[in-house]
């Protein structure tokens, strides 16, 4: 039986998570639809056990951290904030470079700010689509192991990645989490799972319910997916969830909503235990002929 909890940089953090990002407005940016919801959605989580959230500066850009911060500050001692850099928006919404290593640094202080704390469990350094492995990746790492170093973060996480990003990383520095997408319908990044699995390093899935819409409704509609959900009185969502965290004791969950409605709905995956052979059908029903 896998255990519940898992290491994050200097925490051991329940493996379901919460992830900030649809707190903001459509596309993560602008205000929240609802203010009050926005902020019961985050006390909830945290009452409900929820001890690791994901943000990022960006997301907004600084609403969601706002948002963080007026709702639970001072924060809990046990609780994990972990946020990312490597981005940043303009006055229309789009998502624009901000990685230069002085960037990336001041990523950082503009998540300690806005999220007021003095230090980040982790913060993942997001590349952009087909980033190369290269010198700059090198320098890129270099300034969050000067930030670490300066005690601003815990640990350093890297997300958007290929196996050989995560192999080059861990040449160059310590890495306590991944971010990539994954789900039933997208096994793309099953090698970087893998390796982390190996190296007892995080895996923090993104679009775990699947992204864009169409792969989303691929897994609700599932009749796999639906069959174990019918069997367990749950929902294809939650079944969705709890096989991430059956198929590796290493994997943390961070879905995201921005209303209490379905923040209940994805916490409660983390008590659905999928038998094995449960577990084999839903791999097998996404594979690839």
């Amino acid at each position: 039986m896998p255990s519940d909890r898992f290491r994050l940089a200097d925490k051991v953090v329940w493996r379901v998570g919460y992830g900030a990002m649809q707190l903001a407005g459509a596309g993560a940016f602008g205000p929240p639809r609802d203010y009050d919801e926005a902020l019961a959605v985050l006390r909830a989580a945290v009452d409900a056990g929820v001890d690791h959230i994901d943000s990022a500066h960006y997301y907004g850009p600084a609403v969601v951290n706002d948002l963080i911060r007026e709702a639970l500050s001072p924060y809990p001692d046990d609780l994990a904030l972990v946020s990312k850099v490597g981005g940043r928006r303009d006055e229309t919404g789009a998502f624009l470079p901000y990685n230069d290593p002085d960037q990336l640094r001041a990523g950082i202080e503009d998540n300690l700010a806005t999220l007021g704390v003095e230090r980040l469990t982790a913060v993942n350094l997001r590349l952009l689509d087909d980033a190369p492995v290269d010198e700059r990746f090198v320098d890129q790492l270099g300034a969050l192991a000067a930030a670490r170093d300066e005690g601003l973060i815990a640990g350093i996480g890297i997300s958007n990645v290929t196996h050989r990003h995560l192999l080059r990383a861990l040449e160059v520095t310590d890495i306590v989490c991944v971010q990539n997408a994954y789900n039933l319908a997208d096994r793309s990044s099953e090698s970087v799972l893998d390796e982390c699995s190996t190296r007892g390093i995080a895996f923090v899935p993104f679009g775990p319910l699947g992204w864009p819409r169409d792969q989303h409704d691929a897994i609700r509609t599932n009749p796999v997916v639906t069959d174990v959900a019918a069997g367990h009185g749950a929902t294809p969502a939650q079944v969705a969830l709890a096989w991430l965290l059956a198929i590796a004791e290493n994997v943390l969950l961070i879905p995201g909503t921005s209303s209490r409605g379905h923040l209940a709905e994805n916490l409660a995956a983390g008590s659905l235990s999928l038998h094995d052979d449960e577990v084999t059908r839903l791999t097998s029903a996404f594979r690839e002929p």
